[in-house]
């Protein structure tokens, strides 16, 4: 649908829709450029204050991607005209506050449409150094690949809304996507980081074939070291896979070779939409330990090495 549209152009456009990039850049100077995303989705919990909190953390997400510095948002509300207490959307903005506030983030205002269904999210504004910026294309052969959140987000809220989710899985998804990416982000910059993205709705495998397709390599992932949540594999082998994890396989699935001793679980894992998930940072192999070390000590705790990046093959995905 993008496609059919005319955009048009700018020379001071750095980064725009033409590589699905996590954000837009757009230079106002030669040391310094706005970095501009929205996002913004139904409930993925019970609790309104943290569905706030998940929310403005997902937000700010795309400019830490980018390798830049969230600095102001507009709230974004769609909310019933009857049957909701006014109270608990106040929770909902206030945990959006919250996680904006520990950002370094001010809130500048909003918009509000009447809505049968509940959505909440942001528009951010950042900033950033047009020469430092770090896209989702760029991955070379040779480098190493990291992720540094846990997976399977998707399948512990499907497992939560049948109520078949233990509480400390629930305790341990909501801290991870409660998490900024601000410090996983400011760790990569000290680097020489190739290409880095964040993974969210179209799943690990989603958002490294962008990676892969736009750096026009292949990335092999090891499915052995992939970093889970607690419970994750459970909720997959008691069916609670999400509609969202069936359309990405769908879609992305024919693309993605898949070896012969990885079992099914890992693969519905590498396909799971993911709710305010880590960043995947491609860089030269001999910088990936010293990064890795480096992420661990600044709080990213279960952020692991899962791959490698190799010259283009059949496929743009090896998940092995």
């Amino acid at each position: 649908m993008l496609a059919r549209l005319d955009l048009g152009s700018h020379p001071d456009l750095l980064v725009g829709i033409g590589t699905g990039d996590d954000a837009g850049v757009y230079r106002l100077t030669d040391e310094i450029a706005i970095v501009n995303t929205v996002d913004f989705f139904t409930p993925v919990v019970d609790d309104p204050f943290t569905y706030g909190a998940i929310a403005a953390a997902n937000s700010l997400s795309d400019i830490y991607a980018m390798g830049g510095a969230p600095k102001t948002a507009l709230n974004i509300v769609c909310w019933p005209q009857a049957g909701l207490p006014g109270e608990m959307l106040g929770e909902i903005l206030r945990g959006g506050a919250e996680k904006a506030r520990e950002a370094g983030v001010v809130i500048v205002g909003g918009h509000s449409v009447a809505d049968e269904e509940v959505k909440y999210g942001m528009a951010v504004t950042g900033v950033i150094d047009p020469r430092r910026i770090v896209r989702n294309v760029g991955a070379r052969p040779g480098d190493a690949l990291i992720l540094t959140k846990p997976l399977g987000t998707g399948v512990l809220m499907t497992a939560l809304k049948r109520d078949q989710l233990a509480d400390e899985h629930y305790a341990a998804a909501v801290k991870t996507m409660a998490t900024l990416n601000a410090n996983a982000a400011a760790a990569m910059l000290r680097y020489d980081v190739h290409a880095a993205t964040d993974i969210t709705g179209f799943g690990l495998v989603g958002h490294a074939m962008q990676m892969a397709e736009g750096s026009g390599v292949t990335l092999v992932i090891e499915e052995s070291d992939l970093p889970l949540l607690p419970g994750a594999l459970d909720a997959i082998a008691a069916g609670m896979i999400p509609g969202g994890g069936r359309r990405n396989r769908d879609y992305y699935g024919p693309r993605v070779r898949v070896g012969d001793e990885v079992i099914e679980a890992m693969v519905e894992i590498a396909f799971d939409p993911q709710t305010s998930g880590g960043l995947l940072i491609a860089l030269p192999q001999k910088e990936s330990i010293a990064l890795l070390a480096d992420l661990q000590s600044g709080g990213n705790l279960e952020a692991e090495i899962v791959g490698r990046v190799e010259p283009q093959g059949d496929y743009p995905i090896e998940l092995v």
